[in-house]
């Protein structure tokens, strides 16, 4: 029975601390809250609900425009195909040189006249030497 007296104070003890605690929390909310009204709240989260709506505004208006100029697909496509040309360029001139008997089947050319025809016209000079250093040039690549 004296458990249960003791128990019966601590708990009694237990509710006036709890019940000063309580008074405390009311008047320190009281405190916080004491001049706000509902109508300040309203008119607070209004005002926030507005400037929501204008930042959504504003970010849409941003990421809707476009900041650079629209794709050109037909000079994209150019720019591909001048791209890929220029890599068949460099693989053809990486492929060699094809000996010209390989390419007739080992077969010899024909004999060819060297020097002045018959019915030809002369070329001038200055032609002739412009032709020959082609041929030579032409001629020495074909022997890489």
């Amino acid at each position: 029975m004296l458990e249960q007296q003791i128990y019966s104070i601590e708990s009694a003890n237990i509710n006036q601390e709890t019940l000063a605690a309580m008074k405390n929390a009311g008047a320190a909310m009281k405190a916080i809250h004491g001049k706000m009204t509902m109508e300040d709240v309203d008119v607070t989260m209004e005002q926030l609900r507005e400037q929501h709506e204008l930042t959504q505004e504003i970010g849409n208006a941003i990421t809707s425009m476009p900041i650079t100029e629209p794709i050109d697909d037909d000079e994209l496509e150019s720019d591909l195909a001048a791209l890929e040309q220029e890599k068949l360029d460099e693989q053809m001139l990486r492929t060699g040189t094809v000996p010209v008997a390989d390419a007739l089947g080992g077969r010899a050319l024909p004999a060819v006249e060297t020097g002045p025809g018959k019915n030809k016209v002369p070329v001038h000079e200055e032609e002739e030497d412009d032709e020959e250093k082609e041929l030579r040039r032409l001629q020495a690549e074909m022997a890489m």
